[in-house]
């Protein structure tokens, strides 16, 4: 069989398509509990509980934000919303929540740990850091990077982690 310019189309079976996975909104939502436990004072008297609420309210919101951005940024103006798309835009916006998961239970098991408010922060801000440079470090390596590209990604996020935590010491 032949296309339109004559060109063989080829025959046998087709090669598997590989579901194409972004991580963009895991980075995305690492860094964004990391702001979150940055904002957070540790000689304010806070509840740990309600650290765990913002960490994951946020995270939902912000989802939220980017559901809808895509929605009326992206679909409407192609002309394709659909509940199929609407049902995709949910599914891949998720990330960002999923990542202030880590975070807000290094907040709970904190005491188990013997954390004070301070201890529980710092625990915090490390595990979304370390959240946001493994999936940086996954992406890279899922999208056939090289070597060098892949350390470059982790030590990129390794750098906006640092950033965020010397804001926190600047602040605080």
């Amino acid at each position: 069989m032949t296309d339109s310019i004559g060109a063989q189309e080829p025959t046998g079976p087709r090669p598997a398509v590989v579901a194409r996975v972004d991580y963009t909104g895991a980075v995305y939502g690492s860094l964004l509990a990391a702001s979150v436990v940055v904002g957070t004072d540790p000689l304010e008297s806070f509840s740990r509980l309600q650290l765990v609420l913002l960490l994951l309210g946020t995270g939902v919101v912000f989802w939220a934000a980017h559901v809808f951005a895509r929605l009326f940024g992206e679909r409407i103006a192609e002309g394709t919303l659909s509940g199929r798309t609407v049902r995709q835009d949910f599914v891949a916006e998720w990330p960002i929540v999923k990542a202030a998961v880590p975070p807000a239970l290094a907040v709970a098991v904190s005491p188990l740990l013997g954390l004070g408010p301070q201890g529980t922060l710092w625990l915090a801000l490390c595990v979304a850091i370390a959240g946001q440079i493994g999936w940086a470090t996954l992406a890279a390596l899922r999208a056939g990077a090289a070597g060098r590209l892949v350390l470059v990604a982790g030590a990129a996020n390794l750098l906006l982690g640092l950033l965020i935590a010397l804001l926190k010491v600047a602040l605080h």
